[in-house]
């Protein structure tokens, strides 16, 4: 995956958990990019993206933050449906089928939203 993409993603999986709320502040495109070791353009285009989708504000001279709430919680979703396109992706890639995605991913929400009733089989 592009350095760019790991970037939003990373975003957008910190606004789902909660680990960015609205109002914070993201560290500036050359303070980023000197951090993670990569080009300042590769970081602006993940900003750039990151603006499109409605989950980040650039302001010129104050920096980027984390959008107010928005109606339908909209960068939580972005981020939850970002999530799910890479999941599915790297299970492609490996080869797996889209029934046996289906069972991990139950398996997997099976646990982390136990019912209380027991499951039969394995």
């Amino acid at each position: 995956m592009p350095a760019y993409r790991q970037i939003v993603e990373q975003v957008r999986a910190a606004v789902a958990a909660g680990m960015l709320a609205p109002g914070d502040q993201l560290p500036t495109v050359r303070a980023l990019a000197g951090e993670a070791g990569i080009h300042f353009n590769t970081v602006a285009r993940a900003y750039r993206q990151l603006e499109r989708a409605g989950i980040i504000s650039t302001q010129q001279g104050r920096g980027s933050y984390i959008v107010d709430h928005l109606p339908g919680n909209r960068p939580r979703q972005e981020a939850l449906n970002g999530l799910s396109r890479d999941y599915v992706a790297v299970a492609t890639r490996l080869g797996f089928t889209a029934a046996e995605v289906q069972r991990a991913l139950e398996k997997a929400l099976g646990r982390a939203w136990p019912t209380g009733k027991k499951k039969s089989g394995p």
